[in-house]
């Protein structure tokens, strides 16, 4: 049986479900799959066999041991990093640390019998999973998102010129990866989609009437690369505009404190709520509810919320930002707006309601129509999603992929792993 050791900087986490659903779908296929978390999750513990943090004292004997047994392993990682590229120093010293990290993580794995290590983002915890690999002679992967990829891909040279393979959730990242690191050959840069369920029956499209205020929805982590204060600053804008709405966001981080003092400041107390963390199994009650899912992100891959809203025939706004025109094409499956454009998110907030408004009155036929087209779009949404991001096709997609570059190394490999008997 192949085993496999999946690495995530926290796992379980309750915002990235698709670490665990690709675990499930691996060990579906008779995987051998031992789930490993650099840092303490909050919750679920009993679901994760290795937690790396804190190191105790005799795993950091044992590594320090490895790393003079297998010194030559680390020589061209500490090489690069101690000598080249462009990083800061504090950057420098993390990445020597994360490197002893990885000698530990590889004492932890060393009577698991892994064939093949595969970390989940590109962050911190790449490069400990990729140190480790190297130790035990093991082959390596990892996923990339987005903002490990696009806004703090630090040593991702290092790592992809390391790696097995890569995989990445759209064909945007794909080509980024190509275009910034040319040394990486193409095919080892496969796309696997994430995806989302696409129920049965949904809420039938229908207008909004004058009376009831227009809901707005935002899901996502309260973490300054998803901007939310652009949100706030573009209900202060609709309000004055005379438009009655009530907004949500469902997520909870560390900016939590600014938002409330911004929802102060331009007194949206009464149709503004920050809801904190909502469980998986509320939301869909809250897509139900929403005549709009907004997204406001800086970067983004492309953000499962969609996928699970337009599923549910919710109309959608994003900004045309990295993979997302894969998922929302205008006009056919949502709207997008011009990245960080207040005006633009705001005309197309406006031109949605408008077209939401559904009087019964003859004179308003042109609103009717208005109806119609949006019933198009949230049908196109469901159906492009389920065509192109359904989950269970795409995990199966992800499983076929992975198990048939990682079944290919092992052949290649001796037919026994000494360094593995060896610590």
């Amino acid at each position: 049986m192949l085993t496999v050791a999946y690495l995530a900087n926290e796992f379980p986490s309750a915002v990235e479900p698709y670490v665990g659903e690709e675990i499930e779908e691996l060990r579906r296929r008779r995987v051998e799959v031992v789930t490993t978390s650099v840092r303490r999750p909050g919750a679920r513990q009993e679901e994760v066999e290795i937690i790396l943090l804190p190191v105790t004292i005799t795993v950091a004997m044992q590594a320090l041991l490895l790393c003079i047994r297998r010194g030559k392993q680390l020589f061209v990682l500490v090489g690069r990093v101690a000598f080249h590229g462009r990083e800061s120093l504090s950057q420098r010293v993390k990445a020597l640390a994360h490197t002893f990290l990885g000698a530990c993580y590889a004492t932890k794995l060393a009577k698991s019998g892994v064939e093949h290590i595969h970390a989940h983002h590109g962050y911190f915890g790449s490069w400990i999973a990729m140190t480790a690999a190297r130790l035990l002679g093991v082959g390596f992967s990892l996923t990339l998102h987005g903002s490990d990829l696009l806004l703090r891909g630090t040593y991702l040279d290092v790592k992809l010129a390391n790696s097995l393979f890569c995989v990445t959730i759209s064909e945007y990242n794909r080509q980024y990866i190509l275009k910034h690191y040319p040394e990486v050959e193409p095919a080892k840069v496969m796309v696997a989609r994430l995806g989302a369920e696409v129920p049965a029956k949904i809420l039938p499209g229908t207008g909004r009437p004058n009376s009831e205020p227009f809901t707005i929805l935002a899901v996502g982590r309260l973490h300054e690369v998803k901007d939310h204060a652009f949100l706030v600053q573009a209900c202060a804008r609709l309000r004055e505009c005379g438009l009655r709405f009530e907004c949500y966001i469902a997520g909870e981080g560390p900016e939590r404190r600014r938002l409330e003092q911004l929802i102060t400041k331009y007194e949206l107390e009464r149709c503004f709520t920050l809801l904190g963390h909502v469980r998986r199994d509320e939301m869909s009650f809250l897509y139900d509810r929403a005549d709009v899912l907004v997204l406001t992100s800086r970067s983004e891959g492309i953000p499962l919320v969609l996928m699970e809203a337009m599923a549910r025939g919710r109309v959608v706004l994003a900004p045309a930002i990295t993979g997302i025109p894969e998922l929302v094409i205008p006009g056919k499956t949502g709207f997008l707006y011009e990245p960080a454009s207040m005006d633009a998110f705001v005309d197309r907030l406006q031109l949605i309601y408008a077209l939401m408004k559904s009087p019964c009155m003859p004179e308003h036929a042109h609103t009717r129509a208005g109806v119609r087209f949006l019933h198009r779009i949230r049908h196109g949404a469901r159906a492009h999603v389920r065509n192109n991001f359904d989950k269970k096709k795409n995990l199966e997609s992800f499983a076929e992929l992975f198990l048939n570059r990682v079944r290919r190394q092992i052949e290649n490999l001796p037919d026994e792993n000494l360094i593995l008997q060896q610590i």
